[in-house]
């Protein structure tokens, strides 16, 4: 029983810290917008030392209820925060840089 509590203590931590990581502003440029399925696909900038790599291929993100489509458009670079909600990568705050 003992063992059970601590997993299950250990696991609820896990979860509690990785959706403190999820939360962190990122940066990227709106490679597309899919408004009729309320997603929309972003690169990411890449960190690092100078003459690295561009940032990897576009991820695709669901855009939370009430985050408005018409203010952004392809190439916009944006300051973004994304978490995980129901197994699907979502937009929680989205703003032009």
């Amino acid at each position: 029983m003992k063992t059970a509590i601590i997993s299950a203590s250990a696991a609820a931590l896990t979860i509690i810290s990785s959706g403190a990581l999820a939360q962190q502003a990122l940066t990227g440029s709106i490679t597309k917008i899919d408004e009729a399925n309320g997603k929309i696909s972003i690169q990411q900038a890449q960190g690092g030392t100078v003459g690295a790599n561009a940032g990897g291929a576009a991820e695709d993100f669901k855009v939370q209820d009430g985050l408005m489509f018409n203010a952004f458009q392809a190439g916009d670079k944006v300051l973004f925060t994304a978490t995980e909600i129901g197994g699907v990568k979502t937009i929680t705050k989205l703003q032009k840089q």
